[in-house]
């Protein structure tokens, strides 16, 4: 298949266009690859990893902001929530040991984010919660740390 029907099969059906791609690049048909479409998606996959590590992160420090300021109504479901969201994070940075890095030059701003939800979520003034996240990185991943 040729460079431009590849490209037309990459708008046309994404499943065909990644199998055809796989298939090229296997059979060494370099000459017939995607590369601008490939390229996107390579990329779009970092950006995607980096967005789920940022999303686990801001879910496990909104728990654990609920967990430690609103004690009265801690639950199973926060807990079970901390410990999923830690597992995809641990995962995340096992199976990409480069995030590592991102995740701490993320974490603040992600505290800032988790704040705020943490002020939806829970009705308490915005100025019950530190400014500086209280949490650091061995804590956020730790399955038995929980604030008192």
């Amino acid at each position: 298949m040729t460079q431009a029907k590849q490209r037309l099969l990459y708008e046309t059906d994404y499943l065909q266009w990644i199998e055809t791609t796989v298939d090229d690049l296997r059979q060494g048909h370099y000459d017939r690859i995607d590369w601008d479409n490939l390229i996107d998606e390579i990329e779009d996959m970092a950006r995607s990893q980096r967005r789920s590590l940022k999303s686990n992160l801001i879910v496990v420090l909104l728990h654990l902001l609920k967990w430690q300021y609103q004690p009265e109504k801690r639950s199973s479901s926060w807990e079970s929530s901390l410990l999923e969201h830690r597992y995809r994070l641990r995962d995340d940075l096992q199976d990409s040991p480069s995030l590592k890095p991102y995740f701490e030059t993320i974490l603040a701003e992600s505290y800032i984010r988790a704040t705020k939800q943490a002020k939806a979520e829970t009705g308490l003034p915005i100025d019950t919660f530190p400014t500086e996240c209280l949490y650091d990185v061995t804590s956020i991943l730790d399955d038995d740390f929980l604030p008192d």
